[in-house]
């Protein structure tokens, strides 16, 4: 665990909650399960979080993203490098905080991307993702 700033208690000091029946912290460090990747298997994304619909992960694929479409909505919050991102066919320059939504079902990839890429990815909603409303 990282010192704590001088004359701050650290965020989330003594802070707890219950998730999934589980007592834990009530944070995660920025770049928690980095460590981790790749997995034992050549897994690029290890789970960190899960509470109901809500999934998080860290994803750091390497040299290339080989991924497929989901069965459930998903953001993307770049934590580290850079890149360009394709979705549907349409593509866009990446970096650190930016975010990126993909609907359930969308083709979708990183293309591009530097060494040290690495994103946090929130999964949630049902399978086939949420109903989109229709503007009044």
């Amino acid at each position: 665990m990282e010192a704590k700033s001088e004359g701050r208690p650290e965020f989330g000091a003594g802070v707890t909650m219950k998730i999934e029946g589980k007592i834990v912290s009530g944070y995660l460090k920025a770049m928690s399960g980095l460590e981790q990747l790749p997995g034992p298997n050549g897994e690029r994304s290890v789970e960190l979080f899960r509470h109901g619909t809500l999934t998080v992960k860290l994803y750091a694929p390497h040299s290339a993203d080989h991924q497929h479409p989901h069965t459930r909505d998903e953001i993307y919050v770049i934590a580290t490098g850079t890149g360009r991102f394709e979705r549907e066919g349409k593509e866009v320059s990446f970096g650190p905080g930016d975010v990126l939504f993909v609907a359930a079902g969308e083709q979708h990839r990183f293309i591009e991307f530097t060494d040290d890429f690495a994103t946090w990815v929130f999964f949630y909603g049902p399978e086939g993702g949420e109903a989109v409303r229709e503007k009044s």
